[in-house]
This record gives C-alpha cells, structure tokens and sequence, in this order.
C-alpha cells in the first residue's frame, strides 16, 4: 500500500518517486527551476575556459561590471545593482549576500536615485523574456506559430538623419566626413549629456535588461558587446541577432568592448548642441558606446553596431562587408551584394548550398565569418511559398514587429501594412535547417554584385575586371520603378556607396582597395548580374526571369561561366557571356532585346551619366602616397565620348 502522503504509487516506486515537501508555492517553483544560460550552438568551436571562481564571487564581479557601465557623469561608482525582477521578490532573506540593502547615510553629493537598487535582468532566455513582455510591455502577444509579436512605438524604421558620432583628435582624420558621407558629427560634451540623460532614465527604472554578447565568429577577432535596454523586446531581439555566449563564456566575459545604452523610450533634448528632434543615436568610438534616445525602432542597435565593426575590423586588415554569404559542399563561397530589392536575400538562399550569413559579414586572413548570430528578415507580403525558410523561422523564440494579426487566433497577415511597410522578424540564424555551424568559411571565389536596373540597359550578367569590380562596388547601383508621384514616369536611379552607404565609418575607397586584394591575393572573380529589366525600361520591357537569374548564379558558382566565351559592351566597357546554360541567349546582351535601338543608347547613356555624375563624390580622394589606384577606378567606369 502507498504510504502517507503518497498517491497513487505503488511501494517498489516510492523510492524513486519521494514526495516533495514544501510549505509554500515559492518554495515549489524554487524546486522547478535550473540554472542555465542561453547559447548559440558551436558546432566544432571550442568553448572557452572557465575562471577558477566561485558563483558567489562570479556574480558579485559581473554586477559590479554592470553598475560601472550605467555609472553617470556624477556618480561615477554607479548605481546599486542586483539580480532578478523586483516584480518577484526573491531577494529578501535570499542567500545572496549582495542583495541585502545596506543602510545607506545620504550626502549632499548623493541623488536619491543613487538611494535605490536597478534590478538587472541578466542574459534572460527567450522564454523569460516572453513574460517580461506580455506581463509589461503593451502590444506584445505570442502569435499563433509562437513568435513574440511587439510594437516599436512611433518609429518603425531606422532615423539615419538623427545618427550623430563623435567628431574628436582621433576621428577627425579617420572617418569619412563632409559630402556623401553618412557621419553626422557631434562634440564629446554633447554626447555626455545624451548619454546623461540616457543613463538616468535607465537608472530611475525598477529594473533593465542586460546583454552579454558577441559580434564575429571569428574566435580570434570577435567582439564583446553589452546591451542595456529598458524592454524586453530590445533584450530579446539582440539575444537573437548578436552571437550568444555559451555558460563557460558568459562566466569568462569580463569588461565589454563596446556597450549600448537604450534609452528609446525616453527624448533627447532637442536643445542639446547638434539635435534636430527629440531621437538621437549617437556614437562615440574612443568611449566604446552608443546612446540611443527617443526611438525604440530596435534596427538601430543592429545596425550602430555594424557600423562600429565597419570601423574596428578595417583596423585589424579585416574587410567589413555588407553582404549575403554561402557556401557550396565542395567549400566555394560566394559574397552577395545588393540594395533592397535586388534580390539579394531570394539570391543567396539556395538550398543546395550553406547559408554562412544573410546581411553582415567580415573577410580576414583566414576567410569570411558572420558578424551577427541572427536574420532580420523582412516581412511584408511573406509567404510560404515564396520564402519558406523565413515562413518556418517565425515560431517560439523569434520577433516579429509591427505586424497585423487576427484577434482571436493570432494568425498574422503579413499583406497588412496597418502600422508599417516596413515589418521584420528577427530569429537565431540556427532557425535556418541549412546553416553551416560555425558560421565561417574559407576564402570566396566569386564576388557578386546584384542591381535591378530599371532602364533595362545593365547585362543580365557581366564579368568584372578587379577595378570594374571596385567601381561598381563603390558605385552600389540599383534602380527604383517609377514613383506614384504624378509626372514621375521614369526609373529613379540609386547609388549607395559599398552598397552599405549608411552604415560605412571610412571612406569608400579604402574598402574597396581592400577588396581588390582580398580577391587578388584569393583569385576570387567578380560579376555584376542585372535582376532588373530587359527590352526595355520598366514600363516597357519586362522584368528579367528569376530561373534566368538562378540559372546564371549556378554557372557562376560552379565554374562554367569563367570558360564561357566574352564579348565587350559599349560605354561601360563589360565583358558579357555569350552563351549560359539554361538561359535565352539573346537577352545577354541587351541591345538584342531592345525593338528601339535609338531609344536603348540614349537609355544607355542616361545612366552612364547618373554613374558619372554619382562617382564624382569620390573623385577627390587619394589612396596611399599617390592616386594611381582612384585614376585606375575611374578608367573602369563608362565611357562617354
């Protein structure tokens, strides 16, 4: 017979099934939980060392790391931190030392924030901050795949007009500025009082999420960032797009390389030196650390930090690329370039090859790596047949923003541009089945640059020469169909510079004669593929077929085109295949698929002047002791008699 206390088990299994004694609810959950922490999977990584340390003395280090990070102007021991949620009150009688409030004697040199305790919501899991956002944050909700669904307020995109760094002794000669250049400057003083104000406001609140991550698989040359935010959105849409630690690196972390103070919830003041609104994204590199104010678009963190790697790694010989990249079984990688609707993403996605990164990658000694350990994906229109690798990535542990979603069954439709064209879903890149773990590769082969050219006049598919490939590089060309607007009837040209102009710290050039070594000393090639129109402008001819483009991408990747016979254009000097397998031999060149061979030059040399015009920026710039280099990018560009 069971024996008091016991129900329903049978006497040989009470000895593996002893009844649990507990007084009260607390003391049962206390019993559910283990300790663990969130990692990204390593593949064949090695983990890193463990400090010879106890728990006690590990945390008691890491919060005191904290509270030096969100330290003020004015009280530079920063403020009282200790673990966990006010909200559930575990600290009280707790066996943590740290967390007893020592009696404390107020100073005249004292603020009464520095009274209380900031409660520190450490490297939560996903699933922690999936009650962290539906308990506090209003607009969040688990859609009906399983995915964190959230608002980010009044901006649902990225303020590059109010991105301001730091303009000092250092920087002045190091990073682009003036005409063409992203960098907005801004003085050390101004930063300090945005950055002042940032940190009191995470210093008044009850608690802030903390993050300890990386950026760059790389081992020998990642990056160790803090993020600080005020929502568990923020926390969680990090978690999943930087790399996370393993519990044996979170326990070695130490002092962060760069650290994020997010503030967005809270203006800057539009009467600080510099500020032209109440949202301010500063960044400040001698210090190590952004401020973010007054918007709670969470892309801004994303992409600060690609702009602080596109500014360590070019110190270390190490090529920051805003790029696609995978890798074929027999290890030839392939770099994708390409402005929003090029199809860089569709491109780059190919379930016969590995996926090393969809966005954000370095090229050093070595080979590539991915910066980040996660996708944004965008959302607008998804579907399951087109991108089903992102449909089956939107479930537990992912973010969604600003989408729309049926009330009862929380089913997103993702047509609804209710709040936003722009909606994203960001998720670990392990949510991807064909992901190569960890997300490194050799050196690439092929260097491939994407642009939907809309006057229809760009070759389906091209091979560069080196400084071709830096002029086009430099250039990041695509084009937009024909605006709305009334009287707006023609393409709208494009140019980004490194085809990442908003997020490059240096000047263009000095990426692309990096690039140009990289792939003289690698043997890679580079090739311009056209994703746009042919037989003419849009409007008139058609969009270029996704299996022709595919079809060019495979003989790209598997060696067939660098065999293929050439024949050289006019006016941009390209070298155009004459024959691809699987693809209509005709429309590689495009003057072929034009019925008005007037109207194709004059087309032709519209857009050669945009270029021209476009690179005009970059004329001035002198590389090394002499401009030989800039004379030869140049050379490479069209011709126009």
């Amino acid at each position: 017979m069971p024996t008091s206390g016991h129900v329903g088990n049978h006497d040989d299994e009470e000895g593996d099934h002893p009844t649990v004694r507990v007084q009260t609810i607390d003391e049962l959950h206390s019993l559910q939980r283990k300790r663990s922490a969130p990692s990204t999977p390593r593949g064949n990584a090695q983990p890193a060392s463990s400090l010879n340390l106890s728990e006690e003395e590990r945390s008691k280090m890491q919060l005191e790391s904290i509270s030096a990070s969100l330290a003020s102007l004015t009280r530079g021991s920063g403020p009282k931190v200790v673990r966990g949620d006010p909200a559930a009150r575990r600290f009280e009688g707790s066996r943590h030392a740290h967390a007893q409030r020592p009696a404390v004697t107020p100073t005249i040199a004292v603020s009464d924030s520095a009274l209380k305790f900031t409660h520190v919501l450490y490297n939560l899991s996903p699933a922690e901050l999936y009650e962290q956002a539906i308990k506090y944050e209003k607009g969040s909700f688990i859609t009906s795949t399983g995915a964190l669904a959230t608002l980010s307020g009044a901006k649902t995109g990225r303020c590059p007009r109010d991105k301001r760094v730091v303009k000092d002794e250092l920087t002045e000669s190091e990073l682009w500025w003036g005409k063409g250049s992203p960098n907005i400057e801004m003085d050390e003083h101004s930063f300090m009082v945005n950055r002042e104000r940032a940190v009191d406001y995470l210093n008044s609140l009850d608690k802030v999420f903390v993050n300890d991550q990386f950026l760059n698989w790389d081992l020998e040359n990642r990056i160790k960032v803090r993020i600080v935010s005020a929502r568990a959105y923020h926390s969680l849409f990090m978690h999943n797009m930087c790399i996370r630690p393993t519990p044996e690196e979170l326990e070695d972390f130490g002092t962060p390389d760069f650290t994020i103070y997010n503030a967005g919830q809270f203006p800057c003041n539009r009467y600080t030196h510099y500020m032209t609104s109440s949202t301010s994204i500063d960044l400040n590199l001698a210090r190590k650390e952004m401020v973010i104010l007054g918007t709670q678009y969470a892309g801004e963190m994303k992409k600060g930090l690609f702009s602080v790697m596109h500014y360590l790694m070019p110190k270390r010989q190490i090529l920051s690329l805003h790029s696609g990249c995978n890798m074929g079984k027999a290890g030839d990688v392939a770099l994708f370039f390409g402005l929003s609707g090029t199809g860089k993403t569709t491109l780059s996605t190919d379930h016969n090859r590995y996926l090393i990164g969809d966005d954000e990658h370095c090229w050093s000694e070595t080979g590539v790596s991915n910066i980040e350990g996660g996708c944004y994906a965008k959302c607008i229109d998804l579907s399951r047949e087109n991108e089903p690798d992102i449909w089956n990535a939107i479930k537990f542990g992912t973010v969604v923003e600003n989408v729309v979603f049926d009330e009862h069954f929380r089913e997103v439709d993702y047509a609804d541009r209710s709040v936003t064209e722009n909606t994203r879903a960001a998720y670990p890149i392990e949510y991807i089945p064909n992901v190569k773990l960890p997300c490194v590769g050799p050196h690439p082969k092929n260097v491939i640059l994407l642009a939907c050219d809309a006057f229809g006049v760009l070759p389906p598919v091209s091979k560069l020469s080196l400084s071709q490939t830096m002029y086009h590089f430099i250039s990041g060309y695509t084009a937009l169909v024909a605006g709305t607007e009334e009287g707006i009837k023609e393409p709208q040209a494009t140019f980004s510079a490194c085809f990442g102009a908003a997020f490059i710290m240096l000047h263009p050039t000095k990426y692309a004669a990096m690039l140009s070594e990289k792939m003289q000393n690698n043997g890679a090639t580079g090739w311009l593929v056209n994703t746009g129109w042919s037989g003419g402008s849009y409007g008139t001819g058609s969009r270029i077929k996704l299996s022709y483009t595919r079809k060019i991408i495979d003989a790209i990747h598997s060696g067939d085109l660098l065999n293929a016979e050439y024949k050289k254009t006019e006016i941009f000097g390209l070298e155009i295949p004459t024959e691809v397998d699987g693809v209509n031999s005709e429309i590689l060149d495009p003057e072929n698929t034009w019925s008005d061979k007037q109207a194709y030059k004059e087309t032709l040399l519209k857009l050669a002047g945009l270029f021209k015009n476009n690179f005009e920026t970059f004329t001035d710039y002198q590389i090394g002791d002499s401009n030989n280099l800039t004379q030869e990018i140049l050379a490479a560009g069209p011709i126009i008699d």
